[in-house]
């Protein structure tokens, strides 16, 4: 008896699996496996579309490619759609599949960049032929691009694309990315958390000095001693809940949702109740500053002259300086801070046409489902598109199985995406496309 022949994959599928199988590894520093086997998959599938697309590379293989799709009105202001193409690392010892085999298993895609965000790119695309291999148009006009670098804060795509090239998104208002419209089940009910912000970033680095010595004296002033200590300090510091107008919205639909009374139920118990969502709720209550990265020291038996760390730090739009005030009281005088990149926090009022009409499709298309309000605790490229004026979302719809923990993908092992999520959002993505 011959082995049954497996099911052909929905376009959709395809698309993101070959993105998938492309190493784009983005290290951050300037280093780098670059974008351009991606952006030129991408390029070529919109030309085949009929559209012109542009590559831009802002330094060696590190490439964008964009472009502009004529809509039915085109006296109104453009719409831009974006994703990125690279990929944190992915260590293949700690995973059950290739990071870059792009393995389907279960209904599930594998790899790194499944649900960040080749998943979103795939569904763009594909969603965007469909409209137009129908004859059919977007409702306006609107730019599509696939940038580069967003895992290093987009310094070398989607920042250097609006400094270098502001022209790619005139008379755009609006944009349309990653990291929301994703679904939820906690309750009893399944809710979608639509992104209408983002906390600030600032990555920092620490840095401690002391003499050099040998190991085997006795050394009360040891660089890695107190950079460890400054470390430490940080890294189990409890931050203050702060509440901001979309997160106070957010906890008061929860409360609603579980029926808990939010006066006698506190922010971090009740999203807790979230489940799995919880994962990326409970950063958006408070700063956090994690520290990533320590460096220092050159031999066994030698006291170094300094010893680093790198720490990310996520606050609340706005309070960047205050918030580096008190980490410098917290790790004290002597330990040196230097900001190696921040962006801004973004947050956007829950309602408008453009969120009712992605509210409205979530409910078309997932009938008797919630839309929920959140400030996501990352960034996205869509810090870029502020310098424009251009006011962002996360929206990129996928109808999940609860038992699926789709937060702690996000960076993590095993990177999955169920190919069912990957045609629903496509075909959300489409109706937004034609009524938006």
């Amino acid at each position: 008896m011959s082995p049954a022949t497996p099911e052909p994959l929905p376009e959709v599928a395809v698309v993101a699996r070959d993105l998938l199988r492309m190493d784009t590894t983005n290290w951050g520093g300037g280093r780098s496996a670059g974008e351009r086997e991606a952006a030129e998959y991408l390029e070529a599938r919109l030309a085949r579309m009929g559209l012109k697309p542009q590559l831009f590379e802002s330094e060696p293989e590190r490439v964008s490619v964009v472009a502009r799709v004529e809509g039915e009105d085109p006296s109104r202001p453009a719409l831009v759609l974006h994703g990125h193409t690279d990929v944190v690392p992915a260590d293949a010892k700690h995973w059950s599949a290739d990071p870059f085999g792009g393995e389907v298993r279960d209904g599930m895609l594998w790899g790194r960049g499944a649900v960040d965000m080749k998943d979103m790119d795939a569904m763009i695309v594909t969603a965007l032929g469909d409209l137009l291999a129908s004859g059919r148009r977007p409702a306006r006009d609107v730019v599509v691009g696939f940038f580069a670098d967003e895992e290093a804060g987009g310094l070398l795509g989607a920042h250097w694309l609006v400094d270098s090239h502001p022209e790619l998104f005139a008379g755009a208002t609006e944009a349309v990315s990653e990291v929301g419209g994703y679904s939820v089940t906690f309750g009893g009910q399944r809710s979608y958390l639509l992104q209408t912000g983002e906390k600030a970033l600032v990555w920092a680095k620490l840095t401690a000095r002391s003499p050099s010595a040998h190991g085997s004296r006795l050394i009360r002033d040891n660089s890695v001693t107190r950079l460890a200590e400054a470390v430490v300090a940080l890294g189990r510091r409890d931050w203050p809940i702060r509440l901001t107008p979309t997160t106070e919205r957010l906890l008061a639909e929860v409360a609603r949702i579980l029926g808990a009374d939010p006066e006698r139920v506190g922010p971090d118990e009740l999203l807790l109740r979230t489940g799995t969502a919880s994962g990326f709720l409970l950063g958006t209550l408070r700063t956090t500053t994690n520290p990533t990265v320590l460096s220092g020291g050159y031999k066994h038996n030698v006291i170094p002259e300094e010893a680093s760390a790198l720490v990310d730090i996520r606050c609340l739009p706005g309070e960047e300086q205050q918030v580096l005030r008190e980490v410098q009281e917290l790790v004290g005088d002597d330990i040196e801070i230097e900001t190696v990149h921040t962006d801004v926090g973004l947050e956007t009022p829950f309602g408008g046409p453009l969120v009712d009409k992605m509210i409205e499709l979530l409910g078309r298309h997932d009938p008797g489902t919630t839309v929920l309000p959140y400030l996501m605790s990352g960034g996205t490229d869509n810090k870029a598109m502020s310098k424009l004026g251009i006011t962002g979302y996360g929206f990129a719809p996928l109808r999940l199985p609860e038992s699926l923990d789709f937060p702690a993908m996000f960076h993590g092992v095993d990177e999955r995406v169920p190919v069912s999520a990957l045609e629903f959002g496509r075909r959300v993505l489409t109706d937004l496309l034609l009524e938006c």
